[in-house]
């Protein structure tokens, strides 16, 4: 695709309108939203007013002016974005967190399964907290296998299926609908991480008889470095279901201030702490952002916008990990290289930032709402002219940062 070419898709995208909704540095083409979105240009005006009006006038008399219906209220905006329903979505806490308490939660409704599968190579925290997670409720195991053996271990013991729906490397997407019926058929739940997936895809959690979810909220959702998560219960299983985490905010009547825990009903009973407000007025104005733009405009521009870095992959010899066909993948894209760290670094330095992911990953979010193509193409050109030039190998580019 030529400039004057991707000058013409981005003057015809129906998403055009969004790029000036976020503060993007003058020159930086961005192509690490899918690791932080960027800041959306409300944020900073709602943080304001959350901290010199609300917190800063209103002091603790902010507690019933918002601030305790917070989770709730930004759960049900995050709900529209995945396929559930009012009630079945709550921000709160981080994934890590959420991920905790729903695998220990589902281990304990199943008495004689004991077994939670997930795939090897899954995201780091995901399997770090199911290894912890499995230790809290006695007899519990974890069992971790190649994707290509799932299916043959989701068996009558399995108790828990534990499932990112798009990779974190490679972008490959489960097929939601078909591997929630693979697990129900074996009598388990199954859990989705929808980290990279919320905002990016479409998502039917109910359509598709999904279980349990857990989402964070600095991706797509563009609520911030370290914003609050996001988890989801379908309604059926709200009332059998437990919080392992039994804090009082998830108490049924927290300022009754009793001693011993009765939990909420419905979905307040996963909260555990009290809600971070600040951090949740910034993921509110990002989801709020997000829920004006149309989901199948989003993943349309997604799939052409991978498409035309595919092909500039391709044209510079560079071996894509990700999926061809959209249906099959998320919004990023991974290409393969030797010293993938060091070319990461190199962009970078030349204002175009992805990310690296071990061993020779680089990654590149492809975020529609504010990337456009003449982004992509012109990320394009720095991209062959630092593999040409061999920019990459300077020795500076080699040397680890502590975030990747």
């Amino acid at each position: 695709m030529t400039l004057d070419e991707a000058r013409a898709r981005d003057a015809a995208d129906p998403l055009r309108a969004f790029r000036a909704r976020f503060t993007l540095p003058e020159g930086v083409i961005y192509l690490d939203g899918n690791s932080l979105g960027p800041l959306p240009v409300s944020t900073p005006a709602v943080l304001a007013e959350m901290a010199g009006q609300q917190w800063g006038t209103r002091l603790i008399r902010g507690w019933n002016e918002g601030w305790f219906d917070a989770p709730t209220r930004i759960g049900d905006k995050i709900a529209r974005l995945v396929g559930a329903a009012p009630g079945e979505v709550l921000a709160c806490d981080s994934t890590s967190a959420n991920l905790y308490k729903l695998v220990v939660a589902a281990l304990r409704l199943a008495p004689g399964r004991r077994v939670v599968v997930s795939e090897a190579g899954n995201f780091p925290t995901d399997l770090h907290i199911a290894e912890g997670a499995v230790q809290a409720v006695p007899g519990a195991e974890l069992r971790v296998v190649p994707r290509r053996q799932l299916a043959e271990a989701i068996t009558d013991e399995t108790a828990l299926v534990l499932l990112t729906h798009v990779h974190y490397q490679t972008a490959e997407r489960f097929d939601m609908a078909a591997w929630t019926a693979r697990a129900h058929a074996a009598g388990a739940l199954i859990l989705w991480d929808l980290s990279h997936s919320a905002g990016a895809v479409p998502i039917d959690l109910n359509g598709c008889g999904a279980d349990l979810a857990v989402g964070c909220g600095y991706k797509y959702l563009n609520g911030g470095p370290g914003a609050p998560a996001w988890l989801f219960v379908a309604a059926r299983h709200q009332a059998a279901l437990t919080n392992p985490v039994s804090g009082w905010m998830g108490h049924a009547a927290p300022f009754a201030f009793e001693d011993g825990y009765a939990p909420a009903p419905g979905i307040r009973r996963w909260l555990s702490g009290t809600p971070p407000i600040l951090g949740l007025a910034a993921l509110e104005a990002g989801v709020d952002l997000l829920l004006q733009a149309d989901m199948a405009a989003i993943a349309a521009k997604s799939a052409a916008l991978f498409d035309v870095l595919a092909d500039i992959g391709d044209a510079l010899g560079l071996d894509c990990a990700s999926p061809r066909d959209a249906a099959l993948r998320g919004s990023h894209i991974g290409f393969r290289h030797e010293d993938a760290y060091a070319l990461c670094q190199a962009l970078i330095e030349r204002q175009v930032i992805g990310d690296f992911r071990t061993p020779d990953i680089l990654r590149l979010g492809i975020t529609p709402l504010y990337l456009g193509f003449e982004d992509v193409v012109r990320a394009g050109h720095i991209i062959a002219d630092v593999l040409a030039s061999g920019a990459w190998r300077a020795r500076r580019f080699a040397v680890r940062q502590a975030v990747t």
